[in-house]
């Protein structure tokens, strides 16, 4: 399954539907749910059922991770993206927020629809009157049926929950991004740190033979012993850097495992004559096109879409609420069973209007917060703005800078590289030092990683302008992925 079947977003408006949720439980059906012993071990400490459930959550914990053990390890890119959407707590945290944000406008236009409710009242009753006794059983059914004519609040809720409905989604598609993003640099830091340790293993090797020959140089006393002594600490040094790229291979492994879930097998390599992805248009293009389609200033806006509902919900407080009212009611009750036959049926139709007059205060209160939280949820608009328009530009500028400055290192690798065939040979003629050939050796091999860390650089900038101009797309890695090659088989 190509990833691109996994992993389909783009701007809101050509997203995928979103998926349904269920409604959530009223609060005072929510409380009628809890048992009634947590109240009583409300301050008693940890309850044993408690802890029960701690353990199950860290055994399914451990399960998951030896499941995930077994299942092997990854080896191209979109391995690790499509098993980190599946083990990634943010993604499923953000998949819920999103299926929240579904129920809560689900609740909201359900209180715009006909209520119906029905109520049944049995009792026993005793009446006394002119020292007469009767006792009889009373019944009263009744069915109702409301429907919202005018109610502001409602009205303006329902528009608000579906402002945060969008905003939840926006905020769902901004974490893949940021998943994608995330996933992709940390497998090319796992390239560029094995990529760098083959680099320090070619130098040891070097270094080792250089060091060889320097010996036997030395049996033959063609060779100071000053030059064995630089030899032999240059190897030192060559040993001790491979240890700290060697660590550093390991825990940009572990970091890949950590995101993905997935042990990291053989990876696919990024080869020298690989072409690296290129980005088109100008600086403003790219700046514009952010502010316009980051997912995160997308939800930003709905956020402020939302909050502006919210103060219109709050205004509401202060009109009338009107409702048309149908009912059906059976009844044997008090007056009702004194007549003939001991019941009534009673149908009305009626209009409910309600006017709020007084408050204490609190409908003012609840206005003054809207506004406030209006005023944080622009202002945090804004303050992304600017953070996104910044990031964008700086990715941009690095990204045109890295393009420059791969075809310096190239050419400063390949200058390198001569200088040290050059040294090799005028040392075996006696032109030169051991120590010159030496410090050729380790500027070829430090030109050769500087190079390779420039070329990973270069990726990852491209992976940070798209994602923070909300462009990211699955075939932006599946592209990237094409480019890489097959490790070799042993």
């Amino acid at each position: 399954m190509r990833m691109t079947e996994l992993y389909p977003f783009r701007l809101l408006s050509r997203s995928p539907g979103r998926l349904l949720a269920g409604l959530m439980l009223p609060p005072v059906l929510m409380l009628a749910a809890i048992p009634t012993s947590l109240f009583a071990a409300e301050n008693e400490g940890p309850s044993t059922q408690s802890v029960a459930l701690t353990e199950e959550a860290l055994a399914a914990e451990a399960a998951a991770e030896a499941a995930m053990a077994e299942s092997g390890s990854g080896r191209t890119l979109e391995d690790f993206f499509i098993s980190a959407m599946e083990y990634s707590p943010r993604i499923q945290i953000a998949e819920a927020r999103r299926d929240i944000g579904t129920a809560r406008k689900r609740q909201a236009t359900g209180q715009l629809l006909p209520q119906v409710s029905a109520s049944a009242n049995v009792s026993e009753n005793r009446q006394e009157s002119l020292n007469r006794v009767r006792q009889y059983r009373g019944e009263r059914y009744a069915l109702q049926l409301r429907q919202v004519l005018f109610d502001w609040q409602a009205f303006a809720r329902r528009r608000s929950t579906s402002m945060e409905e969008e905003q939840y989604e926006a905020e769902y598609f901004a974490e893949l991004s940021a998943l994608l993003t995330e996933v992709a640099e940390l497998y090319f830091e796992v390239l560029q740190a094995e990529d760098a340790l083959r680099s320090i293993d070619s130098e040891l090797e070097a270094t080792q033979t250089q060091l060889q020959q320097i010996e036997r140089m030395h049996g033959l006393q063609m060779v100071q012993i000053t030059d064995l002594y630089d030899a032999q600490a240059r190897l030192a040094a060559v040993e001790a850097e491979r240890l700290n790229l060697a660590t550093e291979a390991t825990l940009a492994r572990e970091a890949l495992r950590s995101v993905s879930g997935l042990g990291v097998g053989d990876l696919y390599t990024l080869g020298d004559d690989a072409q690296l992805p290129q980005v088109d248009g100008s600086l403003g293009v790219w700046v514009a096109r952010a502010r316009e389609e980051n997912h995160m200033i997308l939800a930003r806006e709905y956020a402020v879409k939302a909050a502006e509902r919210r103060v219109s919900e709050r205004r509401g407080a202060y009109m009338p609420r009107v409702s048309l009212v149908a009912q059906q009611q059976q009844s044997n009750l008090g007056f009702d069973n004194e007549l003939l036959n001991g019941r009534t049926d009673t149908g009305y139709l009626a209009i409910d209007v309600t006017i709020p007059l007084f408050a204490g205060g609190s409908s003012r209160a609840a206005v003054s917060e809207a506004l406030s939280q209006e005023s944080i949820a622009r202002n945090e608009l804004r303050q992304l703005h600017l953070d996104v328009s910044e990031r964008t530009r700086l990715a941009y500028l690095r990204l045109q800078s890295t393009e420059q400055q791969i075809a310096a290192a190239e050419k400063l690798l390949e200058a390198r590289r001569i200088a040290s065939r050059a040294r090799q040979r005028g040392f075996e003629l006696g032109t030169v030092t051991s120590v010159d050939v030496l410090d050729a050796v380790r500027d070829e091999f430090l030109a050769e990683r500087d190079l390779q860390a420039i070329r990973y650089e270069h990726i990852k900038m491209g992976l940070y302008l798209r994602r923070d101009s909300g462009t990211l797309t699955a075939d932006d890695l599946v592209d990237i992925s094409v480019s890489l090659e097959a490790p070799d088989e042993d």
